[in-house]
């Protein structure tokens, strides 16, 4: 049996990394191909070792483990879902309306010597629904501010609740009624 060399340059687990695309994120585990990472924004991505769009931040510790004393992979798991679900970080599943499925969005300039732009609809609604869960974290953020006095967490208030009155156009896109912007004049 061979035994396994720890290298210095190559992630183990618990590596924190900073990726281009993912932002930071934890090596929880090595695979002959891959790291399964996770990531602060996006959650569990697997990320190839011949991947070079990120840079380690602060290496794991390579230490022989006692494999009895080893907490599962469902476990870890399990305890950063609940932490990510607690701070907000995991984004719910928000389904799109029956309607758009499979259709895209053209965006055609005025000027007809220029081409038209084509996104599916499903991309464009991904990121609605991310900026509305992004808004709600800052609102969050704000609200538990402890440097904000009262009168500036209401100010502020303000213009994230205009910002959602904005974005109501975008309702249209939503499958569930209880998924939809609300801006002022939606209050009650």
């Amino acid at each position: 049996m061979q035994k396994n060399i720890y290298k210095p340059n190559v992630p183990s687990g618990g590596t924190i990394i900073d990726h281009e695309r993912y932002g930071q994120g934890v090596v929880a585990k090595v695979n002959f191909t891959d790291y399964e990472v996770y990531f602060e924004r996006s959650g569990k991505m697997s990320i190839l070792k011949t991947n070079t769009d990120y840079k380690v931040v602060e290496y794991g510790e390579k230490k022989s483990v006692d494999e009895s004393k080893q907490i599962s992979f469902e476990e870890v798991e399990n305890a950063l879902t609940i932490i990510l679900e607690k701070y907000n970080a995991i984004n719910e599943d928000v389904p799109l309306g029956d309607r758009w499925i499979g259709g895209k969005m053209i965006l055609q300039p005025a000027n007809a010597a220029m081409q038209n732009k084509e996104i599916p609809i499903e991309t464009f609604f991904h990121k609605i629904v991310m900026l509305r869960d992004r808004m709600r974290v800052l609102e969050q953020n704000i609200n538990s501010h402890t440097k904000l006095n009262e009168e500036d967490k209401i100010n502020l208030q303000q213009y994230i609740t205009r910002i959602y009155g904005s974005l109501t156009t975008f309702n249209v896109l939503f499958k569930e009624k209880e998924d939809y912007f609300v801006g002022t004049g939606g209050k009650e």
